[in-house]
């Protein structure tokens, strides 16, 4: 297919325009947003998408998760479209860019291939997935997990935020619950371009990420009892330190990660200590541990060396344990053709590149199970990310979007 030609350019003006007038809706208290999915805030987030949308001459699609998709004519009906996108929606302190810079990017290609007067064979469709981040009905990427068919939609209606609302009664009255069968949708491919929420791009001077896995994930509950008593006059050989035994484990936990350097990661980043009082030696302890590696063989070891490593030290310490199983996902391997299509992108308009592993989440996780898939990375500052400090140049948002740009167009084949 006919590749399009190193000039063919995104408007940077208007894309970083557009991020920052997405950025005034649902302002955070520190520069950054909460646009929390499925508030009233998501809702206005959503009324100017559609808005641009329209204006860019799209029409919209909207189904019974609330994801949203604004297509592009193509110049054959049957031809299955492109999709392009991410996500709208944010943490309670998030930035500005995490998911919106997917959208806008995507939404930025069809206004360029109007100014240019392109037209593509195949249709292009930019799409906002309800709830990916996850932070007030979990699971993360739940719409697009419906799509692709990893969970049901009864049960994703049915999830509960902190105050007991329902995802899909939340959804029906912010006026977002489309009547299109979720799923039903087939796609040519999927593209996803992501800021990509960790150090190494910036640290190495590389303007592109080209996303060739994503890592699996394991989150295993991890229950310690022991004995409450007070920290003063309860002898140190008496002791049933929960706490102590938490610790231990989450030594182990740091080791077994570095054993399967230098992809691996572990920590615990839930954990509730009980009574939590500072004059009681804690007699329960609950904590997530949060293990990842693209490799599922790695996980699987990981998992099973937490378990029989965490039973031993507690069983030392005369401390029960209990585990529970209670998230995660296969490591994802993206489609040869579309990641090639990202680097070719990339090299052909003159960008440095790397190829890199993510190690969160992302919608294009889910919907590589049903299309073709590969993911585009920006860099951002320090690699920080779910932070309202969250940031990125107007030079990186542009070096994305056309690298989006360029393997989106190759993709859905431009007509002469």
């Amino acid at each position: 297919m006919a590749a399009p030609g190193e000039n063919m350019k995104i408007d940077a003006d208007r894309l970083w325009d557009s991020l920052m007038e997405m950025a005034k809706i649902g302002p955070g208290v520190a520069g950054g947003n909460n646009r929390q999915t499925v508030t009233d805030e998501d809702s206005e987030g959503r009324h100017l998408f559609q808005e641009w949308c329209k204006a860019a001459g799209c029409s919209m699609g909207l189904d019974t998760m609330g994801n949203m998709f604004a297509r592009r004519e193509g110049t054959d009906p049957d031809a299955l479209p492109v999709y392009v996108g991410s996500h709208l929606d944010t943490q309670p302190t998030g930035g500005k860019y995490d998911g919106v810079l997917g959208v806008l990017g995507g939404l930025e290609i069809i206004r360029s291939l109007n100014d240019l007067g392109v037209k593509t064979k195949h249709p292009i469709v930019v799409t906002n997935w309800t709830n990916e981040e996850g932070t007030r009905f979990a699971p993360a990427m739940l719409a697009s997990g419906v799509f692709a068919g990893v969970h049901t939609q009864d049960w994703a209606y049915d999830k509960k935020d902190a105050e007991g609302k329902k995802f899909g009664d939340e959804l029906k009255r912010i006026g977002w619950r489309g009547d299109e069968a979720v799923g039903d949708r087939k796609m040519h491919a999927f593209f996803e371009l992501h800021i990509e929420q960790g150090p190494i791009l910036e640290a190495e001077g590389k303007d592109i990420g080209v996303v060739t896995h994503g890592q699996g994930l394991s989150w295993t509950q991890v229950t310690i009892t022991g004995k409450d008593s007070h920290t003063g006059s309860t002898p140190m050989p008496m002791r049933k330190n929960a706490g102590l035994g938490m610790a231990r484990v989450l030594e182990l936990v740091d080791e077994i990660a570095w054993s399967h350097k230098p992809h691996a990661v572990g920590a615990a980043g839930h954990i509730d200590v009980f009574p939590n009082s500072r004059n009681v030696i804690p007699g329960k302890v609950v904590f997530t541990v949060d293990l990842r590696s693209p490799d599922l063989s790695v996980i699987e070891d990981m998992e099973a060396r937490l378990k029989s490593g965490a039973q031993k030290i507690c069983d030392d310490m005369g401390l029960g344990v209990e585990f529970e199983k209670v998230g995660g996902f296969d490591p994802v391997t993206f489609n040869p053709d579309c990641v090639t299509a990202v680097r070719d992108a990339a090299e052909r308009i003159g960008y440095s590149h790397r190829d890199l592993i993510s190690g969160a989440g992302h919608d294009a996780c889910w919907i590589n199970r049903v299309a073709p898939t590969a993911m585009v990375m920006c860099p951002c500052v320090d690699g920080l990310s779910h932070n309202e400090a969250e940031d990125i140049s107007r030079e990186w948002a542009e070096a994305g979007a056309n690298v989006l740009m360029h393997a989106v167009v190759e993709t859905a084949v431009i007509v002469e």
